[in-house]
């Protein structure tokens, strides 16, 4: 076994215990064990997850718009998401007559995968990962854009204009949005000089959040827009797109995609709190627990933005994207370029230093482009032709 699957503890563990079953000669068998194991154990774990995380916020919506929320199926509604999936498994599945049938079955399969694939790298306690590649959030970024691909393929092939409008409004944002997003994470790489997942986590003397707070607000907002969460959910508004790009779908097919989403929203949790929260660094309690529960912090985080913000215009998210984000994260990409020339060595003193310089640097730069985005253009008096002076 290889120094780095040997750093990996799920895998040295299923392995070793495989391995001394089988006989001599055998240990492909050990590999291919322990390669199993944890895609199973990380699959199902994420979908568990996923299943609970939508009857959390069920409920805490409910709590934040004075309501109950699911409280009729198990006790506190614990197994309303049972009766949900129950519910989804027994419905027919409806193919509309002029859907592109290969296309239209495949798209929530591949959102879905999307998302699992992005586990791939990222670390989730000291010394468990499936992989730690060399280029871990260059990954994360590339393969998290499948997933919108998938929503353009959904509404392509629903033969819906509404489906359509939906998945078109998905890769307006995708590209309004990937590009501070991107540069956002930037600024992480530069910190670190790594594009590693656990060497960006490992190298986080003092936590992100507090060394590069500009970076971690335009990725919270560019990921919530990515992910479609509000106030930026305008690809199924349903008030005016009849759900979007999944109105044709029903049955398992619907509901793959909205276990996809869910679990994309934990997903973008924990890539979070690797990157701007050290992730599984400085434990209090045992490292996978720790990394759960900040994972957890952020997700109730997009809950709480979900229940509060109302709905942006398509106009209003592009705009955002162009005129405010994107200045900032060039903004942010500089300064800590500059601040690594200045400092080269990554102490908890100098990233110190760092956060005393970024902070004021970022409340200016909000302030500013804030400003400078709200305000309104003067409307110009339009002037109508009476009647008589059109005859004339």
């Amino acid at each position: 076994m290889g120094d780095v699957l040997a750093e990996n503890r799920i895998f040295s563990t299923v392995y070793t215990l495989v391995n001394d079953l089988v006989p001599d000669g055998w240990s492909w068998v050990a590999y291919l064990a322990a390669g199993m194991s944890i895609i199973m154990f990380v699959v199902n774990s994420l979908m568990i997850m996923a299943t609970f995380y939508t009857w959390v916020e069920r409920r805490l919506l409910g709590r934040f718009q004075s309501r109950l929320g699911p409280n009729r199926a198990g006790p506190f509604g614990l197994l309303q998401p049972i009766a949900d999936l129950l519910k989804l498994i027994s419905k027919e599945d409806i193919l509309p007559r002029s859907a592109d049938r290969i296309i239209f079955n495949v798209a929530p399969v591949l959102m879905l995968a999307a998302t699992l694939i992005v586990l791939a790298v990222v670390p989730f306690g000291r010394g468990s990962y499936i992989a730690d590649l060399n280029i871990g959030i260059l990954f994360v970024v590339a393969i998290s854009g499948i997933g919108t691909f998938s929503i353009f393929m959904a509404g392509w092939a629903s033969a819906n204009k509404y489906a359509m409008f939906g998945s078109m409004r998905a890769i307006a944002a995708l590209v309004s949005y990937e590009v501070p997003m991107v540069m956002s994470i930037l600024s992480v790489v530069v910190l670190t000089g790594s594009m590693s997942m656990v060497d960006i986590a490992e190298g986080q003397a003092l936590p992100f959040i507090l060394v590069l707070p500009m970076a971690f607000m335009i990725f919270m907002v560019s990921i919530s827009a990515e992910l479609n969460r509000a106030p930026f959910d305008i690809v199924e508004a349903e008030s005016e797109l009849i759900s979007g790009y999944n109105t044709e779908y029903s049955g398992m097919k619907f509901g793959t995609f909205f276990a996809a989403e869910f679990a994309n929203g934990l997903v973008a949790s924990a890539v979070i709190a690797v990157l701007f929260l050290q992730g599984w660094r400085w434990a209090v309690l045992p490292s996978h627990l720790w990394f759960l529960l900040k994972v957890g912090a952020l997700a109730f985080v997009f809950i709480w933005i979900r229940a509060t913000l109302p709905r942006l215009r398509i106009d209003q998210i592009l705009g955002f994207a162009w005129k405010f984000l994107l200045p900032l994260s060039l903004i942010n990409l500089v300064v800590a370029a500059v601040e690594v020339l200045s400092w080269p060595e990554q102490t908890a003193l100098q990233q110190f230093y760092m956060a005393l310089i970024n902070w004021p640097v970022a409340i200016v730069s909000i302030v500013v482009f804030s400003k400078v985005v709200s305000k309104r253009q003067p409307v110009q008096p339009v002037v109508r032709a009476t009647v008589a002076q059109e005859v004339v």
